[in-house]
């Protein structure tokens, strides 16, 4: 990526040469570009939130900028760029949407995300680090800045305007008012699962701001709760926990199971922790941050549970699968399962067979299917 503060190499993380997605787009150009062209004041404390993949904060990190993200996956590729293009250690400040944060903002960059209640609930908590001469610019796509983005701005921050398209990225412009009222923050939501959702039937889930479907139940994780395994395997993954139902379910259904809760977002780790304890947290369960089931050991777990994405942001992909299902098939011991909900279009059977060397159907509807995988 070339800048104004030089040409950063950049990589997604993990870093893949056969990935043909970039880890910048014409949303991060477009911002970068705008601060040096009009000379914006990058002194004082700087603030990036929802660095995709660490663009923004390596260009920037002479300013020594302070970085918060919700995906340990945007962290460890922003540790990896920083590291490949020299900066020194301590120069960027890693923090996730779990932290407390900063006291005071002098510059707030904001790169839109896909959530519109994550963007929300984090304005919410660094709005009274904003001050009336704090700089508030933010971009994206012009596919993600929707007038209820550019609504949110104005009523959590101050007067917002965007700036013309180029190469279909936007900027936004925000003038903050520090006597503006805000509303009380509304996050995490807690709510009752409906009579439909299988063991948890009645239960509470918890949900951060930001985790799939956080104001209800998603039909594919309805369909999935109807059709678990029965009790019996002792260590168990909720692989992709989102906001931990699938586990919980789990564990209530067999309390002497151990189930581990894993995802890549802090929101949902945060939210599937709350959910397993609202339930009572009747058995022996840990809560992970991380890279799917990096750090698991080979062979440790009798039955991984996972409903894969097949988004990465704005694209559609089928590598998060793919890195999913080889990580479940090297943690799982000999006889170990794998479950896996999807949509049926999406041909999940194949690439088990292919990985596993069997693949079985355990349920389906005109819309999803359920499909089990044996270690062999």
């Amino acid at each position: 990526m070339t800048t104004e503060w030089g040409a950063p190499l950049l990589a997604r993380f993990p870093a893949d040469p056969r990935d043909p997605l970039r880890a910048w787009d014409a949303s991060d150009e477009y911002l970068l570009g705008h601060l040096a062209q009009r000379e914006v004041p990058l002194s004082g404390a700087v603030v990036v939130l929802g660095d995709r993949w660490g663009a923004l904060v390596t260009a920037l990190a002479e300013h020594r900028p302070t970085q918060i993200t919700d995906s340990h996956l945007a962290q460890e590729a922003t540790r990896a760029n920083l590291a490949r293009n020299g900066v020194e250690p301590g120069a960027v400040r890693l923090l996730t949407t779990q932290d407390p944060p900063p006291a005071r903002i002098d510059v707030l960059l904001v790169r839109v995300p896909k959530s519109l209640a994550l963007l929300e609930d984090q304005l919410l908590k660094l709005a009274p680090a904003v001050h009336e001469g704090t700089v508030v610019v933010g971009t994206g796509m012009v596919k993600e800045i929707h007038t209820s983005t550019l609504e949110l701005f104005e009523r959590l921050l101050g007067p917002t305007r965007t700036s013309p398209a180029r190469k279909k990225a936007r900027l936004i412009f925000c003038t903050p008012d520090p006597a503006l009222r805000r509303p009380a923050a509304r996050w995490p939501l807690a709510y009752r699962l409906p009579d439909d959702a299988g063991p948890v039937a009645g239960r509470t889930v918890v949900n951060h701001a930001g985790v799939f479907c956080a104001d209800r139940l998603d039909i594919g994780t309805r369909f999935f709760l109807r059709h678990l395994p029965g009790p019996g395997a002792r260590r168990v993954v909720d692989l992709g926990c989102g906001n931990g139902v699938v586990g919980t379910a789990v564990a209530l259904a067999d309390p002497d199971a151990e189930v581990l809760f894993t995802d890549e977002s802090f929101q949902a780790v945060a939210s599937a922790e709350a959910t397993y304890r609202a339930n009572g947290g009747p058995g022996r369960a840990e809560f992970r941050v991380g890279d799917g089931l990096a750090g698991v050991p080979d062979g440790s777990v009798d039955l991984v549970l996972n409903n894969p994405p097949f988004h990465s942001h704005q694209a559609t992909t089928d590598a998060t699968a793919w890195r999913m299902f080889t990580g479940a098939r090297r943690v799982l011991a000999p006889g170990g399962e794998l479950w896996v909900v999807g949509n049926r279009h999406l041909g999940y059977h194949v690439k088990l067979r292919r990985l596993f060397g069997n693949c079985r159907l355990v349920a389906s509807d005109p819309k999803f299917v359920v499909l089990r995988a044996v270690r062999k």
